[in-house]
């Protein structure tokens, strides 16, 4: 398990528009053998077929074409790009689009991959499987079908409030290549690009991105936030020297202060890391974080160089209920999905496991009668 690493990205002064803070993230040097653009969907939902027997549905109104080069040299964006059939559909109905997996080679140097979805692909797909040993505890339709469905809830950013009018009015900074999302600052997500031409053309995208429950309460809930505004004592000031030594002494205590306290829930905790693609000398990768209850959690993908350096970075942050399930879940895992064992790991007893499953929404994969007989022992517990 290894943390993020964004090295290379400096974090530049924030910009507040209501509950909204968005922290630019700049390059001075730009990955320019490494390149992303868009690739637009109509508003049809995404079928996306992960294999033979897995398939994973979402809206899906984008994605990310990488294009990259061998030796080094710079690699040109294509620009964005429509894609259509030209046959609009009934207005009556709902579309669907198909895609052949998350990440699909297009040609020798070029990559079509679905932006946050493979990460999410990886949360819904955590212990997927359902119990490794057939304990009996669990019913049959968890040894059959182990966790299949798996559902979970986002929101598009465009029914984030005011992320819209925050993205349209602020500036984009020369050299950026990303940005901090905040809500009621609150981290919802961090954005990387490799080049500074890539965020122009993907900064409006952050509107079809998805973002979490807790995201959209607090947008809808919560009062504007305090802007951070630097203040300089003109005691010590004398020239103009000193007003731009000053300065970069306000912007280094402003960059220390969010990648410590601000982004520290992201950037502090380790990851686990699976590769998807290996793309010249670049990894396509996705993570995983412990599942710890009570503390931020983020699931990501990213695209590395060989140094292990972030060229791409997209985040999500997940629900405190979107937690405790893959807490749950890796517990079991880890316990060979045995009840007691895994009680005892959780210093709880089996009853209030089981209707941790239950309330986590988990509830169908034991037996009914075992889990009427835990929701016995509660009451009689209780009295």
């Amino acid at each position: 398990m290894t943390t993020l690493d964004l090295t290379g990205l400096a974090t530049r002064p924030s910009q507040v528009w209501g509950a909204v803070r968005l922290v630019p993230l700049v390059r001075d040097e730009p990955v320019n053998d490494l390149r992303l653009h868009p690739q637009l969907y109509d508003d049809a939902v995404g079928l996306v077929e992960v294999d033979p027997r897995h398939a994973y549905v979402s809206y899906i109104p984008h994605g990310f074409v990488a294009t990259w080069t061998g030796d080094g040299t710079p690699a040109a964006a294509y620009g964005t790009q429509l894609s259509a059939d030209g046959n609009s559909p009934p207005r009556a109905t709902m579309s669907l689009r198909f895609h052949r997996r998350m990440a699909r080679r297009q040609a020798k140097d070029r990559l079509r991959f679905l932006p946050m979805h493979l990460a999410l692909e990886g949360y819904l797909a955590l212990h997927f499987g359902g119990p490794s040993l057939a304990w009996e505890e669990w019913s049959q339709r968890a040894i059959r079908q182990g966790l299949s469905p798996r559902v979970e809830e986002a929101y598009v950013g465009a029914e984030v409030r005011g992320l819209a009018d925050a993205l349209r009015v602020f500036e984009i900074h020369p050299n950026q290549c990303g940005v901090m999302v905040y809500v009621a600052d609150a981290l919802a997500a961090a954005f990387a690009v490799p080049h500074p031409d890539d965020y122009r053309a993907l900064h409006p995208t952050l509107l079809q991105d998805l973002y979490g429950e807790l995201i959209h309460h607090y947008a809808t809930l919560m009062a504007p936030v305090q802007d951070f505004r630097a203040r300089i004592a003109d005691t010590h000031i004398r020239s103009l020297a000193h007003l731009r030594t000053a300065v970069a002494e306000q912007e280094r205590a402003w960059g220390h202060f969010h990648d410590t306290t601000m982004a520290g829930g992201l950037l502090d905790h380790a990851y686990t890391w699976q590769s998807v693609y290996q793309m010249g000398g670049f990894t396509l990768s996705r993570f995983l974080p412990e599942f710890r209850p009570k503390q931020d959690s983020h699931i990501g993908e990213a695209i590395t160089d060989g140094r292990g350096r972030i060229a791409y970075l997209k985040t999500f942050r997940l629900s405190e209920s979107q937690v405790r399930r893959g807490h749950l879940l890796s517990r079991l895992a880890a316990n060979d999905w045995h009840i007691a064992d895994t009680a005892a790991d959780l210093g709880i007893h089996e009853a209030q496991l089981g209707l941790r499953l239950e309330s986590a929404g988990f509830g169908f994969l034991l037996r009914q009668d075992v889990l009427d007989r835990y929701r016995k022992q509660k009451r009689t517990r209780s009295r």
